[in-house]
């Protein structure tokens, strides 16, 4: 449906997108990733014909946005992160107003603008000013105004930027609701945002796709390892001495004090291996309990600070890599609240504080 080749645009000496190529099919909801600055905004302006490209080819359900704007925009609904709205008329003003502007074909007007009200939950708030709503219900005028015409292809730009969490669940469920007909593209820099509501995850960075696969498979393709955080009822020393004998085990260590007589260990095996079977073989033949056991995936803020660095080691190999988290600082961080080892806390903390310059 949509189909992004070898797209570049320059200010003057800066490219703000650098030969940016991706599809995206019908149906899918895809989250457009990037720090600020990235190219986020610049390749969906390019894409909904906002913008012209230097080089390089967009097309909508095969349609080049250059050569036939007007085809490409009817199949285009489009929210930029402020709503281009008019707040000093009502909401049926309004939409009577966009809809006369889109003017779309073999439609019934107001059976068409009181359908999009009902799924945007604007049914209400029909005849009010749109001065006199809520930044949310602006921004579900901004989607309404978007659906005008039925468009395949709907294109959002920081959607729930400055509401409260009340509004943005709301957003999101809307977004999911409509992204069962249509193709969306999400822009945001919010990362749970991609993770309630992307099937797919584009990652930008300096104007190019850093990454493009499912958010979890993210963690996989970038972690490798399988690492576990597991809870042991026993002596320390003994503890993390039996971890370290089992067969593909790479990495064990204590990381906090969970409760007297009991503690929380990492545990890293090598490529491929799965431990748990032989962990719990081996510290049951020892007396020593596993009172919880979980995997330690990436969150999708780690995946993305990890893609970014990655890349600007990429531009500048002169660059030295960045010390690796710890992973004591890593479990600290995840919310663990059991009160601190202190052999291991000192260690974490300046762990934690490399990480911070990151």
């Amino acid at each position: 449906m949509i189909e992004v080749l070898n797209l570049t645009k320059t200010y003057g000496k800066k490219r703000g997108i650098d030969r940016l190529s991706f599809t995206i099919g019908d149906g899918e909801i895809v989250g457009f990733l990037g720090p600020n600055g990235a190219g986020k905004s610049t390749t969906m302006n390019i894409i909904t014909g906002y913008l012209s490209a230097s080089s390089g080819a967009a097309r909508i359900g095969g349609i080049d946005v250059l050569e036939d704007p007007i085809a490409a925009k009817q199949q285009i609904g489009y929210l930029p992160e402020q709503p281009p709205l008019y707040l000093d008329m009502t909401v049926e003003e309004y939409l009577d107003f966009v809809y006369d502007l889109k003017a779309p074909k073999d439609l019934d007007r107001r059976r068409h603008i009181a359908e999009i009200c009902e799924l945007v939950g604007l049914k209400e708030h029909y005849k009010r000013v749109i001065h006199n709503l809520s930044k949310g219900y602006k921004q579900r005028v901004g989607l309404a105004q978007a659906l005008i015409g039925n468009p395949e292809v709907l294109i959002l730009d920081e959607p729930t930027v400055g509401l409260d969490p009340k509004q943005i669940i709301e957003i999101r469920n809307v977004i999911k609701t409509l992204g069962k007909n249509r193709t969306i593209i999400l822009s945001t820099h919010i990362l749970q945002e991609v993770s309630a509501i992307c099937e797919r995850v584009l990652v930008i960075n300096n104007g190019q796709i850093v990454a493009d696969d499912r958010p979890e498979n993210l963690s996989a393709m970038i972690t490798g390892d399988r690492k576990l955080t597991v809870r042991v009822a026993g002596p320390r020393d003994m503890v993390r001495k039996i971890l370290r004998s089992i067969d593909g085990v790479q990495f064990a260590d204590v990381t906090v004090q969970a409760e007297p007589g009991t503690f929380d260990f990492l545990v890293e095996a090598k490529p491929n291996v799965d431990i748990r079977k032989p962990m719990f073989t081996a510290l049951a033949k020892a007396g020593y309990p596993i009172l919880q056991l979980k995997s330690m995936d990436l969150s999708l803020e780690d995946i993305f600070l990890k893609l970014v660095e990655d890349k600007k080691r990429e531009r500048n190999p002169q660059n030295k890599a960045p010390k690796k988290v710890s992973a004591e600082a890593a479990l600290n961080v995840s919310g663990g609240s059991a009160a601190p080892d202190p052999e291991v806390q000192p260690a974490a903390a300046a762990e934690e504080s490399k990480e911070g310059d990151l």
